[in-house]
This record gives C-alpha cells, sequence and structure tokens, in this order.
C-alpha cells in the first residue's frame, strides 16, 4: 500500500486496521524525512569543502581583479597612443605623396626644358634615335597638369611655347622618319631600314612602323619569289628537279617567308611589344597569297593541269571509251608534285599558327581575349587564298590519283603473267604496290581529308575491281579432268612454240587465281599496318576528330579480306570436290568390297607388308604422288587446307563404309593399324593438325579391337579418364554389332 492512499491524522481511527494503516503511513514518511536529511547533509559537507576552495582563491582572485585592471588601462592608453600616431603617419603620407607629386613636376618641366633644347640639337645633328627619345619622353608627360600647375604664374607663356616646339619638332621628326625609311627601302639598305622601323614605336606610331616595316617585307618577299619563278623557267626537262620545280619554288617561298618572320619576330617584340606578331603575319600571308597564286598558275600551265583534268572528265562521263584514254604515266609526276605542293603548304600554314599562337600567349592573359585572338588566327589559316587555292588543286588531285590506281591497276591486270616455279602472277605484287604508292603518297599530302578519300577509293577498287577479277577466274571452275600439276605448269609456263591445251591453261589459271586470292589477304594486312604508321608519322598532331575518321578509313581496308576469305573458302572447296572426291571415293569402294573376316594366316601375311593390305598401300601412294604434285603448285595455307578438307572427305565417305562391314577380332586389329598407318602418313604432309577429324574413326577402331562385349566399359562413362568419347551409346552398339563375334544380347545387355 502507497503512502498516498493512507488516511491523513484528521481521519477517525475507529479499528484496529486504521490503525495499523496510519502506522504505516507514518513509518514511510519517517524514512523519507530520513532520506531527505541525509542528503542534505552530504550536500552541506561538499558545500562546506567548495566554500574553503573559493577561501582559498580569494587572495588570487584579488590579484586577478588588480592586474585586470591595470591591463584596461595600458591597453587604453596604447590605443589612444596609436590612434594619435596613425593620423599623423597618415597626414605625414599625404605631405610626402604631394612632396613627390611636387618634384615629379618639377622634374617634368625640367625634362620639358630638356627636350625642348634636345630635340632641336639632335635633329640638326640627324641624331634622330635621341630627338625620337625626347619626343617620347615629351608624349608620356601630363600636359593638363603642367598648364594647370602654371596657370598662375608667368611660366605658362613659356610652357605653351615648349609645348609648340615640341609638337613642331613631333611633326618634323614623324616626317623625317616616314621620308628617311622609305628612301632607306628604295636604297635597300637594310640596316637603315631597321633602324627607322625602331623609331616608329617612340613616336606612338606603333600602327604605321609595323604596315611600312610589313609592306617592306612583302616587296622582299615579291622580288625574291619573281626571281625564283623565273630561274625556274630556265630548267630544261632532262634536269633531276625538272619535275617538281615549281613545288621547289613554292618551298623556297614559304622557307623564305618562315626565315623572315625567325629573324624579325625578336625585333617586332622588342621594340613595339607581344602582341603586335599577328598584324604583320596578317599582311605578309595576303603576299604569300598573291604568290602562291603565280606559282599554281604557272605550274597549271607549264604542266597542262586543265587539259588533264578536262580529259579526266570526259573520261568520266564515257567510262568505256577505249581511245584517246589519258595515259597514267602522264599523271604520275604530275600527282607527286602536288602533294608536294600540298605538304609544304601544310607545314608552312602550322608554322604561321604556331608562331602566331606564341605571342598570343604572351600578349593576352584574359582568356576571353585569348579566344578572340585564336578564333581570328584560324579564320585567317581557313579563309586564305593559299588554303582555298590548295584546297582546290587537291580536289582535282583526288580525281586524277583516283583514275591513275584505277588504270594502273587495270593494266596490270592485262599485263598479267606467271613467272617460272612462281605460285602467284604478277599482277598480285603490282596491284598492291600501285596501291601502296598511291595510299603513300596521298598520306604525304598531309591532309586528312585526301587520304580519308583516297583509302576510300583503294578499298572499293579492291573490293570490286580486284575482287571482281579473282572472282570471275574462280566461279569458271576446276576442270574435273585426271589432274598431273607439274605437267600443267610445265606446258603453262614453257616458252616452247608447243601450245598447252586450253584445260592446263584453266587449271593453272585456277591454282594461281587461287594463291593470288591467299596471298593477297596478307598483302592487306601488311598494307593496312604499314599505312597507319604512314599516318601516325605524318599526323603526329591530328584533332580528335580526324585521328577517328584515319582510324575508320583504315580499318575498312582490312574489310577486303571478308570478301577474299570467302572467295578462298569457295576455291578450296570447288577444288576438292573436283580432284580430292574422286580420289577418295574408289579407294572407299576397295575397302567396303573387301573382307574384313581375317584369318591367321592373313593377318601374319599382312603384318609382313607394313601391316597393312595391298589396297591401303596403293592409296597411300597415289595420294602421296598426288599430294607432292599439289603442294608445287599450291600456297602452304592453300595446301594445307585441301590436305584439311581431304582428311574430312576421307574420314566422311570412312566412316560411312565401315558401318556396313562386318569384322571379327583379327579384322578389327587390322583395320585399327590401316588407320593408324593413314594418320601417320597424312599428319606428315601438313602444318596442320589432323587427328582430331579421324576421332571418331579412331573411337570405331579401338572398339572393333575389343576382346569381348564387356571390355567397352573399362574406358566409358566414368572410366573414361581423359578421354571424350565421339559416339553416342547408341552408336557404340552399332559398332560392337558390327563385330561378328559379338552376341547381340551381350550388345543389348550393356548398360551405357
Amino acid at each position: 500500500m502507497s503512502v498516498s492512499s493512507v488516511p491523513d491524522l484528521n481521519m477517525e481511527i475507529n479499528s484496529i486496521e486504521d490503525a495499523k494503516r496510519a502506522c504505516q503511513h507514518y513509518s514511510a514518511r519517517e524514512q523519507e524525512l530520513n532520506n531527505e536529511l541525509k542528503t542534505f547533509i552530504e550536500k552541506h559537507d561538499r558545500q562546506d569543502d567548495k566554500v574553503l576552495s573559493l577561501l582559498k582563491m580569494m587572495p588570487q582572485l584579488q590579484l586577478a581583479h588588480t592586474d585586470a585592471q591595470q591591463l584596461s588601462q595600458m591597453i587604453s592608453f596604447t590605443s589612444a597612443l596609436a590612434e594619435n600616431i596613425s593620423s599623423k603617419v597618415k597626414q605625414l603620407d599625404i605631405t610626402r605623396s604631394r612632396v613627390l607629386e611636387c618634384m615629379q613636376r618639377v622634374e617634368d618641366i625640367l625634362d620639358l626644358k630638356f627636350c625642348t633644347d634636345g630635340v632641336q640639337t639632335a635633329l640638326q645633328n640627324e641624331d634622330y634615335e635621341q630627338a625620337a627619345a625626347h619626343i617620347h619622353r615629351f608624349l608620356s608627360l601630363d600636359k593638363s597638369v603642367l598648364k594647370k600647375l602654371t596657370a598662375d604664374s608667368n611660366e605658362g607663356s613659356s610652357l605653351d611655347e615648349a609645348f609648340e616646339k615640341l609638337h613642331e619638332a613631333e611633326t618634323q621628326l614623324k616626317a623625317i622618319v616616314m621620308r628617311k625609311f622609305d628612301e632607306a627601302v628604295r636604297d635597300e639598305d637594310v640596316a637603315s631600314v631597321e633602324r627607322f622601323f625602331k623609331i616608329f614605336p617612340l613616336l606612338n606610331q606603333h600602327n604605321e612602323g609595323l604596315k611600312k616595316f610589313s609592306t617592306y617585307l612583302c616587296s622582299q618577299i615579291a622580288d625574291k619569289s619573281q626571281k625564283n619563278l623565273k630561274s625556274a623557267q630556265s630548267v630544261s626537262p632532262s634536269d633531276k628537279r625538272w619535275t617538281v620545280k615549281y613545288a621547289d619554288i613554292a618551298t623556297l617561298l614559304f622557307e623564305g617567308i618562315a626565315r623572315i618572320i625567325e629573324i624579325h619576330q625578336p625585333l617586332v617584340e622588342t621594340y613595339y611589344g607581344p602582341g603586335r606578331l599577328f598584324s604583320v603575319i596578317e599582311v605578309i600571308q595576303k603576299e604569300c597569297d598573291r604568290q602562291i597564286k603565280r606559282i599554281l598558275d604557272e605550274f597549271k600551265v607549264q604542266r597542262e593541269f586543265y587539259k588533264k583534268a578536262s580529259s579526266l572528265q570526259q573520261m568520266n562521263r564515257i567510262p568505256y571509251r577505249t581511245t584517246d584514254r589519258l595515259d597514267p604515266k602522264e599523271l604520275d609526276s604530275l600527282l607527286a608534285e602536288i602533294t608536294i605542293l600540298s605538304t609544304r603548304s601544310q607545314l608552312y600554314l602550322r608554322f604561321i599558327k604556331r608562331r602566331i599562337l606564341g605571342d598570343i600567349e604572351i600578349s593576352s592573359p584574359e582568356e576571353k581575349k585569348k579566344a578572340e585572338e585564336v578564333g581570328r588566327l584560324n579564320k585567317l589559316l581557313k579563309e586564305c587564298e593559299l588554303n582555298r587555292l590548295m584546297h582546290d588543286l587537291l580536289g582535282t588531285y583526288v580525281t586524277m590519283e583516283e583514275y591513275f590506281m584505277r588504270e594502273s591497276i587495270h593494266k596490270a591486270v592485262s599485263m598479267d603473267v606467271v613467272e617460272d616455279n612462281a605460285l602467284t602472277s604478277s599482277m598480285l605484287d603490282d596491284v598492291f604496290f600501285i596501291a601502296k604508292k598511291c595510299l603513300r603518297r596521298a598520306i604525304s599530302s598531309s591532309n586528312a581529308d585526301i587520304v580519308c578519300a583516297m583509302l576510300n577509293h583503294a578499298t572499293s577498287l579492291l573490293q570490286t575491281d580486284f575482287y571482281d577479277i579473282l572472282n570471275d577466274k574462280v566461279k569458271l571452275g576446276f576442270p574435273s579432268s585426271i589432274l598431273d600439276f607439274s605437267q600443267a605448269y610445265s606446258v603453262f609456263q614453257s616458252s616452247l612454240q608447243i601450245q598447252p591445251s586450253d584445260i592446263d591453261k584453266s587449271k593453272v589459271e585456277f591454282l594461281v587465281t587461287l594463291n593470288n586470292a591467299e596471298v593477297a589477304c596478307e598483302f592487306v594486312r601488311t598494307l593496312r599496318s604499314n599505312l597507319e604508321e604512314e599516318v601516325q608519322k605524318m599526323f603526329p598532331h591530328a584533332s580528335e576528330q580526324d585521328g577517328a575518321k584515319l582510324e575508320s578509313c583504315l580499318s575498312e581496308i582490312t574489310s577486303v579480306n571478308f570478301k577474299l576469305q570467302q572467295l578462298i573458302s569457295y576455291g578450296r572447296t570447288h577444288l576438292c570436290s573436283a580432284v580430292v572426291k574422286p580420289r577418295v571415293k574408289p579407294w572407299v569402294d576397295s575397302f567396303q568390297s573387301a573382307s574384313h573376316i581375317i584369318t591367321d594366316d592373313e593377318f601374319v601375311q599382312y603384318e609382313a607388308n607394313d601391316g597393312a593390305r595391298p589396297f591401303i598401300q596403293n592409296f597411300i601412294i597415289s595420294t602421296d604422288a598426288f599430294l607432292k604434285s599439289l603442294k608445287e603448285s599450291l600456297t602452304t595455307s592453300n595446301f594445307d587446307a585441301i590436305v584439311s578438307l581431304l582428311a574430312s572427305e576421307l574420314t566422311s565417305q570412312f566412316e560411312k563404309a565401315v558401318m556396313t562391314c562386318q569384322f571379327n577380332r583379327l579384322g578389327g586389329l587390322l583395320f585399327e593399324k590401316e588407320l593408324r598407318l593413314i594418320i601417320a602418313y597424312l599428319t606428315t604432309v601438313t602444318t596442320w593438325t589432323i587427328r582430331d577429324k579421324f576421332a571418331r574413326l579412331t573411337q570405331i577402331a579401338s572398339i572393333l579391337n575389343l576382346e569381348n562385349v564387356s571390355e567397352i566399359l573399362d574406358t566409358w562413362g566414368s572410366n573414361s579418364g581423359s578421354l571424350t568419347w565421339r559416339l553416342t551409346p547408341t552408336e557404340v552398339r552399332q559398332v560392337l554389332a558390327l563385330r561378328k563375334d559379338f552376341k547381340s544380347e551381350d550388345i543389348k545387355r550393356l548398360k551405357l
């Protein structure tokens, strides 16, 4: 019962129960009061301890209070003192700055007087650099401040007079510098040209100086270019540089401009400051455009460029016209010269871009300003006449190069011959030599778009024209008459007057074409690898977009191999059907007609003859002679493929024949030995593995060689070990049934 439920003292106690409840209530209340009293006593003890500790700290707190008051007074005093000193220092700084300004003005006035006197003396002595220095100092003075300072004094009139004299001297000096510069240019006095060029910025004539100097440089470029062009006209056709003389002239033009920029860039940056080179190159580029146009115009006339381009256009409109076709040899040297022109122009433009970008980087710290200047540069390079002329020239180049490649390949095909002891014809080497030559020439142009165009055209030619030539010959098929490869080749390649039969020529032509297709695949892979190296060397800093285009076009070349592999597969299969199957079937028929119920005497007799029956030995001998003649006529890959097809055809027909025969124990043993003999022979004539093709026959032979039916369980299922069975349980029972001495009941009871 809780204390709260007990009646209080005001309630009457009428019974013993009420008395007990009251007693319990007061006892609980007494306990509560005792606990509270105990708590108070404990707190009182702790409070006493705290009071004692505080009493001990009182002297220290008093000392801290005194120190704090002293510190506060000290800080107040220091603050007031600092404020007082600070205001006086500020006043001193103002006074000092005014004194400095006054001194500067005094110096300016003295400089003004010095410049006024000095400029006249310098002009009289023709010391134009010193005169320009005086004018430059005068122009840097703040005239409005000087006039304000002397407005209320008598110095004002003398100051105006000095200004007037200096302005007159400035005008006079500008005229002199202009005249002297022009005279130096006319007299081709390089030292004087550079001397007066340095004076222009001192007169705040940066733009005028750069314009005149750029014009002077342009005149030098024009004179040199015209001399080079005139000297090129005297080059005779017998000269080794005659075929590239216009490319040489353009190269001299570009190298001359690059040399001028390298020599004079430090001069411009030193006396005119960074950021001025761009304006100089803009003027020079216009002169470069004019000179390269003259060179290309002369080039097109002398090389009959327009005539040849027109002929190509007419031939494209009438592609099957055989007369009046342009000889590809006439284009060879022209195409080489065009690519050299392109390469040199690309090198020149990259040089210009690199120089201007370096100047922009120094003179334009702000990213926005820098981006604007870079955009202006890209516009200059893209829209300059040089870029436009080369773009037009390369557009025609692509048409000419495509024609050269196509006609040269067709000519190589028409002149196709098979050399003595050659497995392929001359066409193969010639076609890929032409393709490589044209593509390397396109790569040397340093123009990614041109390279991609020619890569696409080469891929198209190989996939259509070249492939169609091979395909047409393979589709004619291989004559199915009895084949003697050695005789066919010797007859075809003989230089005697005896004409080979059409069948012999067809046979050899088929084999050569099959070899051409197989070797062409390797040539395509080699061509791509070589071209990738060339592209990486020529385009080390290609943009991401150009790099992706080049990679895509290069990868397309290998797509030619997909069609060639299909053609090779078809040709090999056809050759197998024409010459392999007819040789396998008679031998399989001999095996099928032979008895395989072998007696002990017969087995001993066969063992004495290399463990094989005569028709087995005859098959190996005839096949060996056939394959030796075939090996002399095919590439290693084609030969190995034919041997592989022979093995496949042999196992297919052989297995069917075996499944129709009856065997005894010795017959099965003899069959297994003969099969091993055939496998061992075929393994020696090819580099490919063929044992897997005989896996089923080998397992059939091992089953036929069992002593009893239950012996198969020693190598079946969980007992097979590393052996992988190629036969199903049903096929195993069928093979066991071929053994005449095995009971069918025993075979049926097997749990496989």
